[in-house]
């Protein structure tokens, strides 16, 4: 059944704007309508300052566009309007206020918060694993993608989720592009690369589309891609973090039943003071590190075949001593794995009898090895 853009917008026009004046559509703040099969994405601007208040609207339109004809799934996100919007008078927060919730965590929407204790399991999936990094540009998702390969190969079944709401790279890096359609009770059903089931934001928007969202909007949307996701029967799904310590990654590690966290990154001081952190926010939240990989640990010249430590070597290896965590192992800066990456054809399946291919599946061995022995510590203190 086509479903019609007529009807969208005047199930929309049913929607109240911000002020409860007017409707979203005629106000202009309703933009980028993608319809796919049964789907309809769009997003509604709002201002920056309220964007946090403004969750029912966006439930609103939600529902307005289920309403259509033919309509199974309804994405709808708001995005934060910044223009000419003076900046709010804000007093300091007070310093147990500071160590206790960081400013992109402060006045969420409270729906979003589960009690301590009450994160649901996916149904299917037998363990999640976040791959996260303190900062971005340290290789996070190449390294996702090709530890969730390593562990495919032990021949375990892996889905893998894109949670960089605001830069998913893995439909370029598993070469996979398309709409995930629905099934029954409006479940996404997941696309699939390299026998990998695969869900990103990168399906659901086009790739120059810029997303501004605060934390009720993220966190509905990753709920979505997380839950909401026919996954089947999984060994292991890996949930490719977004780089940093924000809203995002406080959110999916307080919400999500995350069995372990796996830290990416580079061997130089400022890279290493930022994957402390995020060690920390997750050993905060009581997951379990299953240990720290060192990207681009070295470069091997192709000419001389001599080995070049470009950002230094070892600071990931001496770090996870220092602080009593797992060394996972280095990957070494080779243009064999970028090209290959950005080809979609990430080397530990294209390439599977090189080096770098075995360097991801023992990482990935050492992964699955250290999240066994935290069940079974786990498993002994229950």
């Amino acid at each position: 059944m086509t479903i019609a853009m007529d009807q969208i917008l005047e199930q929309l026009k049913r929607v109240k704007g911000p002020d409860l004046t007017g409707n979203i559509v005629d106000l202009g703040l309703v933009s980028d309508i993608v319809v796919s099969g049964d789907q309809v994405t769009f997003s509604i601007t709002v201002p920056a300052q309220r964007a946090a208040q403004l969750e029912p609207l966006r439930a609103a339109a939600e529902k307005a566009a289920l309403a259509v004809p033919g309509v199974g799934k309804a994405l709808v996100a708001l995005t934060a309007d910044y223009k000419e919007q003076p900046a709010p008078v804000r007093s300091a927060p007070s310093i147990e206020q500071a160590s206790a919730v960081p400013p992109p965590m402060q006045k969420r929407a409270p729906p979003q918060q589960q009690a301590p204790g009450t994160k649901a399991p996916v149904p299917g999936v037998g363990a999640i694993i976040a791959v996260a990094s303190g900062k971005g540009g340290v290789g996070k998702s190449t390294t996702s993608v090709n530890i969730a390969l390593g562990l495919q190969a032990r021949g375990l079944k892996v889905g893998i989720l894109d949670a960089d709401i605001y830069g998913p790279s893995l439909p370029r890096l598993l070469n996979i592009s398309g709409r995930p359609q629905s099934g029954g009770d409006r479940i996404l059903i997941p696309l699939e690369g390299h026998g990998l089931k695969v869900m990103s934001m990168g399906f659901m928007v086009d790739e120059d589309t810029a997303t501004v969202w605060r934390g009720p909007m993220i966190m509905q949307a990753l709920t979505q891609m997380l839950r909401e996701v026919a996954w089947g029967e999984l060994d292991v799904l890996i949930i490719d973090m977004p780089p940093g310590t924000g809203d995002a990654q406080l959110t999916m590690s307080q919400n999500v039943p995350l069995d372990g966290a796996v830290i990416v990154s580079t061997p130089q001081d400022l890279a290493l003071i930022d994957a402390r952190k995020g060690l920390n926010m997750f050993r905060k939240v009581d997951v379990p590190i299953l240990g720290i990989v060192e990207n681009m640990s070295y470069f091997t010249c192709p000419d001389c075949d001599g080995q070049h430590a470009i950002f230094g070597r070892g600071g990931a290896r001496a770090e996870a001593e220092r602080i009593g965590a797992p060394f996972l192992g280095e990957v070494p800066l080779v243009i064999e794995i970028r090209e290959k990456s950005d080809s979609g054809n990430p080397i530990v399946v294209s390439d599977p009898d090189s080096v770098q291919a075995q360097i991801y599946r023992d990482i990935a061995g050492r992964i699955w090895d250290r999240l066994t022995e935290e069940r079974m510590l786990a498993g002994g203190h229950g």
